[in-house]
């Protein structure tokens, strides 16, 4: 515990971890957009359990969207927050990429107790 300068005691606070808002434009049902939407999904679960807000957007039912965006390509994933603002396109396999483009730094393996 700290002091104050009022001489009162302040407990210390832990540290909020960031909220990923996170929109992942596709084009309808093809493979490498459901590729992409698996992949995603199941990165977020992995390392931002509980600490992302993910929306899928089709781009044949939401032009005007993917349009505001600049979309030119799909897939694509844009991380809004945290800030900076990323783009990342393809169907999201390569898991490490991934990660990089969202600043995200992998958990580390378990260790197993032998």
């Amino acid at each position: 515990m700290t002091k104050t300068p009022a001489g009162k005691k302040a407990t210390a606070r832990p540290r909020k971890k960031a909220k990923y808002l996170l929109r992942l434009y596709v084009t309808g049902t093809t493979g490498k957009s459901m590729r992409a939407i698996q992949n995603v999904r199941r990165i977020c679960e992995e390392h931002l359990q509980g600490l992302y807000d993910l929306e899928v957007v089709d781009i044949y039912k939401n032009l005007p969207l993917a349009r505001g965006d600049q979309i030119i390509a799909a897939p694509t994933l844009i991380k809004r927050l945290p800030v900076p603002l990323r783009r990342l396109i393809g169907d999201m396999s390569d898991e490490q990429r991934v990660l990089v483009g969202l600043d995200v730094r992998p958990r580390p393996p378990a260790r197993s107790h032998d």
